[in-house]
């Protein structure tokens, strides 16, 4: 029998636990940047699945935040108030992050500065390198998986160039840049905003190698094997290559992308639901 409870985080940020009877750990939720609501259909899944093997979830709405994403040192706080949270309504479990795309840039900070609070790490399509470089790559696949031709992609590295000079202070001229390319039909797949003077990018250049350096509870990576978004490949060797963690698992799931589903759809994955739910099992005792 599942207990569900609606609360509050650090007194602001709605949340959801999922609690079965006699709970042996939990997994707090962190979101992928488009899907801030704990009721998002990956988020909802982890509730259905885990609880049947003794794990609490605790699934939280992201920070509303008024101007570009929310600052990953404003996300990695209110996941460990979430953690916090979830230890003074069960108990001293074991808690670990489970976390999609954007959300495991914060996840792995508080597990390299809280190991005391993170017991291990589940991280989905997770990106090991700089945003920027994330972004260059995922908007170039955008343009490819829509047809066009690769003579397109020097236009593309020039418009995404300008943005971050833009943002680094490093580029007067990157406007101009912006109009030269805004009446493309590709450009709006370039994630670039019409006007530079809007938004910020206050995370763009974040290196997250140290920080993987300093992660040393078990960690399972799960990329779908078309990534349309993150940098597969180079994001597992930064894993590989730096991670403290003697217990590092990498699973490609057959069929999917940057979600966890097939074809990028809404089935989820049963080669994810089975790693998912073994690997924890098995930390788990």
């Amino acid at each position: 029998m599942t207990r569900v409870v609606e609360l509050l985080i650090d007194g602001r940020l709605p949340a959801t636990l999922d609690t079965p009877a006699g709970p042996r750990g939990a997994v707090v939720v962190l979101h992928g940047a488009g899907e801030p609501q704990r009721s998002y259909f990956l988020y909802a899944h982890l509730a259905r699945v885990l609880p049947a093997a003794g794990v609490a979830v605790l699934r939280y709405d992201r920070r509303p935040w008024k101007h570009g994403d929310v600052p990953f040192d404003v996300q990695a706080a209110d996941a460990v108030a979430a953690v916090t949270e979830v230890r003074r309504r069960i108990g001293d479990v074991p808690v670990g992050l489970w976390a999609w795309s954007q959300g495991g840039w914060p996840a792995a900070e508080v597990a390299a500065t809280h190991p005391d609070l993170v017991a291990f790490l589940v991280l989905v399509a997770v990106s090991g390198v700089s945003p920027a470089r994330q972004m260059r790559f995922g908007t170039a696949r955008q343009l490819l998986l829509r047809g066009y031709d690769e003579s397109v992609l020097a236009d593309l590295a020039a418009l995404r160039t300008a943005l971050e000079e833009a943002r680094r202070g490093r580029m007067p001229d990157a406007q101009q840049v912006v109009d030269r390319y805004a009446d493309r039909p590709w450009f709006p797949l370039a994630y670039v905003p019409r006007d530079l003077r809007a938004g910020t990018w206050d995370d763009m250049d974040y290196d997250p190698e140290p920080v993987i350096a300093r992660v040393t509870c078990p960690v399972l990576l799960c990329y779908g094997e078309s990534d349309e978004w993150t940098p597969a490949e180079d994001s597992i060797a930064v894993w590989e290559r730096a991670a403290a963690t003697d217990d590092l698992t990498v699973s490609r799931l057959p069929g999917c992308t940057h979600l966890p589903t097939l074809g990028g759809g809404s089935e989820i994955s049963a080669d994810y639901t089975r790693t998912l739910s073994g690997w924890v099992e098995a930390r788990l005792g």
